[in-house]
């Protein structure tokens, strides 16, 4: 059983949060999209509400050693910005240390300290023990709010949770686990789960765990073409993993079993290569010309697909339909946010990465019922894996 943030007393206590803000910055250093920094916000500000000392632990892209372009300085102004005060949060120029535990224990009720990028150092990663003690000695009480980091077993995530007194997940978790949640154990019905991106390896367990809950089952995406050619189709010059042509025949039986629809691209927009020399074309049918290479699902099966969602109850969508960082062969990723916002009668999840950077950036996202800010922690989560940090969680 997982307590929540909102079940403890959290007066003059100082807490560690674990949140995710690993969050894109543009070339001038500032923060270019910070949904994962609102996403934390009712967890940070029930706990300020409640006067606790607040300290914030992150990682923030992929360093080796120190990396002043990685630093949480753009990261911490940004919070601040959102917060409205400039002086709410102060920013440690690391993350364990004397200096670190002297601004931890000088917090005043309500102030913020954010903890330097924890991937500074490489024992945050090795889940090393002295490293969990040295976190854990920054604060009596730890909060996990970072989804997209539970199926990670790090110090911040697993390691330090062990030498707290109180241990509780915050409302964003919450909020994820109940979404997800309701995926795995009581979906309403009908229940259409989209599935795209590169590969079918990134997808099979999901796909597995799924097919016995859908109703149908909608896959786009570069991974389309793996079972287009497992059922024996053409697919031109289209991305395939021949090494998961068994896999795929194999889901492909077993929908057939369970009697699942089992929707594949019937057109497609293709190209000769990825190249902008190479002009999009529509082609009409299942199988590709030999000199194309699908970057799209076409029109009929972007109006096959809008049909299955409209009549949906559940819906969840996890990856890309095509190549839709090019405009050229955007249409049907934007065609399935615009389906899933337009359903209003249903409960709809993205479940992050690519999907739930697509469907910011198209304008949906506020008209979706829940976006994950976990890709790969919602899809080992939907694959029925337990995740590390949920698991240390638990009392």
């Amino acid at each position: 059983m997982i307590r929540y943030v909102d079940e403890l007393t959290l007066a003059d206590k100082r807490v560690f949060i674990r949140v995710d803000f690993n969050v894109p910055l543009d070339d001038s250093g500032a923060v270019s999209d910070d949904s994962r920094i609102r996403g934390a916000l009712p967890t940070i500000e029930l706990a300020r509400k409640n006067k606790a000392r607040l300290v914030l632990g992150s990682h923030l892209g992929r360093p080796k050693g120190v990396d002043p372009k990685l630093s949480l300085e753009p990261v911490a102004k940004r919070l601040s910005e959102l917060l409205g005060r400039e002086d709410t949060v102060i920013l440690a120029d690391d993350c364990v240390g004397d200096g670190v535990k002297k601004l931890a224990a000088d917090l005043q009720s309500g102030q913020i300290l954010m903890l330097e990028n924890l991937r500074f150092h490489k024992e945050e990663e090795a889940n090393d023990p002295e490293f969990s003690k040295a976190l854990a000695s920054l604060a009596p009480v730890y909060v996990n709010d970072a989804f997209g980091t539970a199926h990670r077993a790090h110090a911040s995530t697993v390691g330090m949770v062990a030498y707290t007194k109180e241990k509780a997940a915050g409302l964003l978790m919450k909020k994820e686990l109940n979404f997800l949640g309701k995926i795995l154990r009581d979906p309403d019905s009908p229940f259409v789960a989209i599935l795209g991106g590169a590969k079918v390896s990134d997808k099979i367990k999901v796909i597995e765990n799924l097919l016995p809950k859908v109703d149908a089952l909608l896959v786009g995406g570069a991974m389309a073409y793996t079972f287009l050619k497992a059922q024996g189709m053409e697919v031109g010059k289209s991305r395939v993993e021949e090494d998961k042509l068994p896999v795929a025949r194999k889901a492909l039986e077993a929908a057939e079993r369970l009697k699942k629809s089992f929707l594949l691209p019937v057109d497609h927009v293709a190209s000769t290569s990825t190249s902008k020399e190479s002009a999009p074309r529509e082609v009409n049918d299942r199988a590709l010309p030999r000199e194309l290479m699908g970057l799209d699902i076409g029109p009929k099966t972007r109006a096959m697909f809008r049909q299955q969602i409209a009549r949906a109850k559940t819906v969840f969508w996890n990856g890309p339909m095509g190549l839709f960082e090019d405009e050229r062969y955007a249409e049907g990723t934007r065609e399935v946010g615009r389906a899933m916002a337009a359903n209003r009668k249903a409960i709809t999840v993205v479940g992050g990465g690519d999907s739930a950077a697509a469907i910011h950036q198209m304008g949906f996202a506020d008209q979706v019922s829940h976006v994950s800010t976990g890709g790969g922690a919602s899809l080992e989560f939907l694959e029925g894996r337990p995740l590390p940090g949920l698991v240390a969680l638990e009392s």
